[in-house]
């Protein structure tokens, strides 16, 4: 086992780790569709952006992130995913480059963000189903619902990525169906909805805090390196589902914006949840339904596919030797970590309790520090391993891979700059993530303590599908 000052050595080739016929590996565009709802889950949380910076800053914010904070964080996934397609993903990025300690920061990173992330997607989902039917919002019917919710995306997750990732697809269509009609109703409602009343707001969001939540809107795309071992021809299918899901990103927050920027709709009125009521304003009670339809899938298709992505993280420790061995056990006809998947699932269940608000700094805080140590994994693997395979090279030599990190790490910056004004548990969320992040040292510390020379690992990690 590698010590925490020095990096992972290639190993050797391994023979390839059957694949049931049934569940596969994962192609483009089921790929894509799981990256989408890693990332985003559709137009919702795109209403604070307006209500805090209007429509014409809100669309020229939803175009310039992407650009500067997503394209370069994709051609860096691009990149190391061609040319380490494994386990894991950014978490093996992270040890093979830099050791031991840091990848184990990454992956620590990750899952303790996990935990004010998780939680919110099953609420979502309870959000929007109480809005169609109240019965739910009395005593704990909700929670009861949202405990069904983490055990049917549990269940989904052990049959195997091929069935999570085709439940992604299906859910994508479902989801942006309602947006479409919205799109295209929208010209023919031109300025329709200039003196419509709504409910007065009590929003306090400003534009930069619509910076904010823009960012993390765009933000996860490294979630689905975790799963390279299991795609399809990694080295190509990665770069082109990268490029593919921010184009889709983009536009889905993009066009349903603008088209109800033509309706005349006041900005002062949007507030979060507010599609759904922007719907019957527009077409009717029918599609209010199917808007808050959409909410309800938002939430369950994020919350499916980020188990994915996490579970894959316990899993890969364990193969490295980082975590206990049980972490490596997979399903028999699946190839699925399903202790891994249990053991989180049991985990993030009883967040549904806290009531998290969406934190949403504490999240940019924690996601921004593992994205530094991705992209200063790209700059040391070109200089330590410069005849790496890469079919997919971020362009500009050493220049450019250096050159790609400077806008999301500026704008991490600013994060961190805001957070400062935001109070959590009586401290700045800033210092409150520190302490977070102080928590991985003294985790790698006791790991390390109990098993100085590492767990024993547990299965073998399966090759890339050439």
């Amino acid at each position: 086992m590698a010590t925490a000052s020095t990096p992972t050595q290639p190993t050797q080739q391994l023979p390839v780790v059957p694949q049931n016929k049934k569940f596969g590996r994962l192609t483009l565009w089921p790929l894509v569709a799981a990256t989408f709802f890693m990332v985003s889950g559709g137009t919702y949380g795109t209403e604070d952006i307006v209500h805090g910076a209007g429509y014409g800053r809100a669309i020229l914010i939803l175009l310039l992130t992407p650009i500067l904070w997503s394209l370069p964080t994709a051609f860096m996934i691009g990149e190391l995913s061609s040319a380490l397609p494994e386990e894991g993903g950014y978490y093996a990025w992270v040890r093979r480059a830099m050791g031991n300690f840091w990848g184990f920061q990454e992956a620590w990173l990750s899952l303790v963000a996990s935990v004010f992330d998780m939680a919110i997607y099953p609420t979502l989902f309870i959000l929007y189903l109480q809005r169609l039917f109240p019965w739910f919002a009395i005593g704990h019917r909700g929670l009861m619902v949202g405990l069904a919710v983490v055990a049917l995306c549990a269940l989904l997750n052990v049959a195997g990525v091929k069935v999570v990732s085709n439940t992604s697809l299906w859910l994508f269509f479902a989801l942006s169906a309602p947006f479409i009609v919205i799109v295209c109703i929208a010209p023919f409602r031109f300025g329709a909805l200039a003196q419509a009343i709504t409910k007065p707001t009590n929003s306090s969001i400003d534009i930069l805090t619509g910076v904010l939540i823009c960012m993390w809107n765009y933000m996860g795309w490294d979630n689905a390196s975790t799963i390279a071992a299991e795609v399809e021809r990694p080295q190509r299918t990665y770069p082109r589902a990268m490029l593919a899901a921010v184009l889709i990103v983009a536009v889905s927050y993009i066009l349903p914006v603008a088209a109800m920027w033509m309706t005349g709709l006041a900005p002062s009125a949007w507030d979060t949840g507010f599609w759904a009521d922007v719907a019957g304003m527009l077409g009717g009670p029918l599609l209010r339904v199917a808007l808050a339809l959409g909410g309800m899938i938002s939430g369950f298709g994020m919350f499916n596919a980020l188990v994915m992505s996490y579970s894959r993280l316990p899993l890969a420790m364990a193969q490295d030797g980082m975590l206990p061995k049980i972490f490596g056990k997979r399903h028999s006809r699946s190839r699925a970590p399903w202790v891994a998947i249990v053991v989180l699932a049991i985990l993030w269940a009883p967040c549904l309790l806290l009531g998290f608000e969406r934190l949403v700094t504490i999240d940019i805080l924690l996601y921004g520090a593992s994205l530094g140590l991705e992209f200063a994994a790209l700059i040391c693997l070109r200089i330590r391993e410069p005849e790496l395979p890469r079919p997919f090279r971020v362009p500009g030599g050493l220049f450019g891979a250096i050159a790609i990190g400077i806008t999301p790490m500026l704008m991490l910056g600013f994060s961190i700059f805001r957070s400062e004004h935001e109070a959590v548990a009586g401290m700045s969320s800033f210092a409150f993530g520190m302490i977070l992040m102080a928590a991985g040292v003294v985790a790698y510390g006791l790991n390390h303590a109990l098993k100085p020379g590492g767990w024993a690992p547990g299965t073998e990690k399966p090759q890339p599908a050439a």
